[in-house]
């Protein structure tokens, strides 16, 4: 995307970025509906309007360092308020509830596939999008998969295992940001990611593979 002022490529990103974190958060919001938890709706977070979920660090600040900087955004919103307690089977239905976001990463990563496909004969700058669109998307669902609290997949592996387990897992939680950050700062995180976003990317219906995608974007 050298070709592109910095201007089209922040368009070309924030919109995928935009919809990735937002339909993310309200995914846990309306399944947890579905459970019985309205706490979400009752705040006004089901909706697909990004303000109602933008957080002034992770949707402004940290995007538009990166923006600036590097030319490639990455961000996350307010994450959609859940009570456990209001579900009829607290334990199991969390579960559910934390698969819910990353589940929608997936059907966005497809939907932006068509997207580039549609894009390689109408537009470029909109292949471009789709391509950064099944980027972001995929980060975020095989990152929140990781079985590390507060991510998604630390509270489905909290909401699988016994009690006292259960329990210690918990308390990382607090911790787990720190964690993640080490994990990034070491180049642990990206060895752990890139063979599943490799493989992943591989299965989706376009001309291009995880590297290709990568040398497109960057």
């Amino acid at each position: 995307m050298d070709e592109y002022s910095l201007i089209q490529k922040v368009i070309i990103w924030a919109i995928p970025v935009l919809f990735a974190v937002t339909i993310h958060e309200v995914a846990h919001g309306w399944v947890a509906l579905q459970f019985g938890d309205r706490t979400a709706q009752m705040l006004g977070r089901l909706t697909l309007n990004p303000i109602k979920h933008i957080d002034p660090v992770g949707t402004i600040l940290v995007p538009g360092l990166l923006a600036a900087t590097t030319g490639f955004i990455f961000g996350w919103a307010k994450p959609v308020p859940v009570n456990a307690r209001n579900m009829r089977n607290a334990k199991t239905n969390m579960a559910w509830v934390a698969l819910a976001g990353p589940m929608a990463n997936l059907l966005m990563a497809l939907f932006w596939s068509v997207v580039v496909l549609i894009g390689l004969s109408v537009s470029e700058a909109l292949a471009y999008m789709g391509l950064a669109g099944i980027f972001i998307n995929t980060i975020l669902m095989l990152l929140n998969l990781l079985p590390l609290p507060p991510l998604d997949g630390g509270r489905i592996l909290i909401s699988v295992l016994p009690g006292p387990l259960a329990w210690k897992v918990s308390r990382v939680e607090p911790y787990g940001f720190i964690i993640l950050v080490a994990l990034l700062y070491f180049g642990i995180l990206g060895m752990v990611l890139w063979p599943m976003v490799s493989v992943f990317i591989g299965l989706l219906p376009i001309p291009f593979n995880a590297a290709q995608l990568l040398s497109l974007l960057f």
